[in-house]
């Protein structure tokens, strides 16, 4: 089968959660199909991902957008214009023209297109549609700015989360298949598009590639929250609630231990907080096993909707236990004191991660029930054939 995929930012297991997905995604798919990926990027260093893409796809092709989205031009235009900042700061008219050129000159079966806000770039075509969500956009910032934002600044805000939500029901109405990657995305979205049939796709992990590294234990052990990306403002918020609402609970019942932050583009007051020796800070770690099977625990106090959730299904690839919210673990069918451990308030969260930094035996059960609770439902393997009869359906119609 030959598809035209189009993602947002280039596929790579080195940065996001969703480019990891849809590196994963492309790498499986690629051993029954041709692939064709269309992407934008930042600026030429990303070029550097290229050379392995094109170990699975036909062609790759990558267009630039705005490094910063905050310009006047694109303010001004999320302000007086249809689109929200969301999809300005994704656009590409360069892209726009390309893939009518590629569609005008090459036979596709279908198109596989991951979030709404590349879906600009498709224009009318004939060729059938398969969207999928990573998460509900406008609940995330949503989320953002009712916890964020100064309340003089809300009603602007607002005004373009109001415009995400209408750009989110008009393209997933004109996808022919629709799909989230939960059941709670999936009921969220079906209460904007009723009439939608709407399907789950999964994140995923490779759970042979997380179990195989044996790495050392910290002294004195480190409460983890990574790997991940910081431009995530649920990354920010959650680290925020770990370090000043959290940590200080646990420091009371459990002295020594470090809380250890790790990923991309981590903000410069969790380094400043790192500066005198209150926290750990890991930036760009080259393999993000050394910190999964390092660390003592992740503790993850995810408050908002939204986001993909792989370093938890990564951390509990690699068998680490997890301590997290109801929201943080949302669309992964754990069982609190089976697989993982639940608890919403800082106290309580506090009081979790404590019993596994102290009761060795408890923190082996949660993190081998966790990996194979991952390995059962969530390896790469499975889930990708999940998209065959997908595939399949939708030609046959």
């Amino acid at each position: 089968m030959k598809i035209l995929m189009l993602v947002p930012y280039l596929p790579t297991i080195t940065m996001s959660g969703g480019q990891t997905r849809w590196y994963n995604i492309i790498k499986h798919l690629s051993k029954k199909h041709d692939i064709t990926l269309f992407s934008l990027i930042k600026d030429d260093s990303e070029k550097k991902f290229i050379p392995e893409l094109k170990k699975y796809c036909k062609k790759v092709k990558v267009f630039t957008r705005p490094k910063n989205p905050w310009t006047i031009k694109n303010i001004l235009l999320s302000i007086f214009g249809p689109f929200p900042l969301l999809v300005i700061r994704n656009q590409s008219l360069e892209e726009k023209s390309e893939i009518q050129k590629e569609l005008k000159n090459e036979e596709y079966d279908l198109i596989h297109a991951e979030t709404f806000y590349v879906m600009p770039h498709l224009g009318k075509t004939c060729v059938p549609t398969i969207l999928v969500e990573q998460t509900i956009w406008h609940e995330v910032y949503k989320h953002y700015v009712m916890h964020e934002v100064p309340i003089l600044l809300r009603p602007f805000f607002m005004q373009d989360v109001a415009k995400i939500k209408y750009w989110e029901k008009h393209y997933w109405g004109k996808a022919d298949r629709l799909f989230g990657v939960s059941c709670e995305d999936k009921k969220a979205m079906l209460k904007i598009v009723p009439d939608k049939k709407v399907g789950i796709i999964p994140n995923g992990v490779d759970t042979k590639y997380y179990g195989e590294r044996d790495v050392k234990k910290h002294t004195p052990p480190r409460i983890l929250y990574g790997v991940t990306n910081f431009e995530w403002l649920q990354n920010q918020e959650a680290t925020e609630i770990l370090i000043k609402k959290v940590w200080p609970h646990i420091k009371q019942r459990y002295a020594g231990s470090k809380v250890w932050i790790v990923g991309r583009k981590i903000p410069n007051w969790i380094k400043n907080k790192a500066k005198n020796g209150e926290l750990l800070v890991t930036e760009n770690i080259p393999d993000a096993r050394d910190a999964y099977k390092s660390a003592e625990l992740m503790v993850a106090p995810i408050k908002g909707a939204g986001g993909t959730r792989l370093k938890i299904l990564e951390a509990m690839a690699a068998g680490l236990p997890v301590v997290s919210t109801k929201v943080g673990v949302a669309g992964l069918h754990l069982t609190d004191g089976e697989n993982v451990l639940i608890a919403d308030k800082p106290r309580d969260i506090a009081k979790k991660a404590v019993m596994i930094l102290k009761d060795k035996k408890l923190a082996k059960e949660i993190g081998e029930a966790g990996r194979a609770h991952v390995e059962k439902y969530f390896d790469w393997k499975s889930i990708v054939k999940l998209h065959e009869p997908i595939y399949k359906e939708l030609l046959e119609k």
